[in-house]
């Protein structure tokens, strides 16, 4: 069922790094039955947005007509700030949320919690921290910080975090995170052939 005030959010799958950890291209990686972790969390962007992009160069995946609309950094090479200033660039809603395509247990229920508590604040950037980290790629941005990220990178100054010190940010702690059913577990990243590797291993051992 469609969250009744979805459409008042874009979602953005940020999928552009080079993935030089991994030693391939993480989107295509199989997860589950098949599906990559690209069509995973474009799905998952699909089920709690109004509208799903994919934010990465198109000559990757433009023969992958499935994927939809392809944003493309107007900074390249910058790391993801590049991609988070270039989807709120091109958004029409206030309320915008980054998703990095390498988040496998990620769920639309955590996805709807945090939209949920962006709408309820009037913080530029609404994020979960995690293990003491905040985590800027499973986060509701506002419009506004495409101001902010494009200052920044035009000083190359490319590290997210550090710009959330001069706005207002709203922080979900661990502790609400798991009093709304949430573990941190969901926040895991699948960077390297070994997180790839026990990712499958922890899949098989749940059939």
């Amino acid at each position: 069922m469609e969250h009744s005030t979805s459409r008042d959010l874009t979602a953005f799958v940020l999928a552009g790094g080079k993935s030089q950890r991994m030693g391939r291209d993480k989107a295509g990686l199989s997860i589950r039955d098949g599906e990559t972790l690209l069509e995973h969390a474009l799905a998952l962007a699909e089920s709690v947005a109004g509208e799903a992009k994919l934010l990465a160069p198109r000559a990757r995946y433009a023969a992958q007509a499935w994927a939809g609309q392809i944003v493309e950094d107007i900074y390249p090479d910058h790391g993801p700030l590049g991609g988070i200033h270039a989807g709120l660039v091109s958004s029409t809603t206030e309320l915008n949320l980054f998703i990095g395509v390498d988040m496998p247990l990620l769920t639309a229920a955590l996805l709807e919690f945090v939209a949920d508590e962006a709408r309820k604040s009037r913080a530029i950037v609404t994020a979960p921290r995690v293990e003491g980290r905040v985590q800027p790629l499973c986060a509701v941005y506002r419009r506004e910080f495409a101001d902010v990220a494009e200052k920044a990178l035009r000083e190359e100054r490319n590290k997210i975090d550090a710009l959330f010190s001069d706005i207002k940010i709203r922080t979900i702690e661990e502790s609400e995170l798991r009093a709304a059913g949430f573990g941190v577990e969901l926040f895991a990243n699948v960077n390297t052939p070994k997180e790839y590797e026990r990712f499958q291993r922890n899949l098989e051992n749940e059939e």
